[in-house]
Parts: C-alpha cells; sequence; structure tokens
C-alpha cells in the first residue's frame, strides 16, 4: 500500500491542494484523491510532486507491504 505526507508537505510550505495542482500540472480533485489515497500517482506524478516540495520522493510518498 502506498500511502503519503501530501498534506504535511502542504501545509509546511502554506500551500492550497490547487496551488500545489498548479506546480504539478494535474487538477486539484487529483491531489485530492492522492491525499486521500484514492488514486496511486504515476511514477513520473510523484516525483513531480517530491520535486515541487523539494525533497526526495520517499519522504512524500512511503510503501507499505500489505499484511
Amino acid at each position: 500500500m502506498l500511502s503519503n505526507r501530501l498534506a504535511v508537505y502542504r501545509a509546511e510550505k502554506e500551500w492550497t491542494q490547487q496551488e500545489l495542482a498548479n506546480r504539478v500540472n494535474v487538477s486539484r480533485q487529483t491531489i485530492v484523491n492522492i491525499e486521500k489515497n484514492k488514486y496511486t500517482p504515476s511514477v513520473v506524478l510523484a516525483y513531480k510532486i517530491a520535486h515541487a516540495f523539494n525533497v526526495e520522493i520517499t519522504n512524500v510518498f512511503i510503501y507499505k507491504e500489505e499484511e
């Protein structure tokens, strides 16, 4: 399972979901669904998001094997 810390990083930057969406060129709804773990981003989008926050991808996205 892939979880994420998007909301945490957005709060630190004081960005809205729309601001992040604009920075990575996706819709706000895409950001909403990623934050709610309803959508798994492509590897490219995951890297774009991490790059927007200026952190490593593994700081934003956490993979845990399902038991």
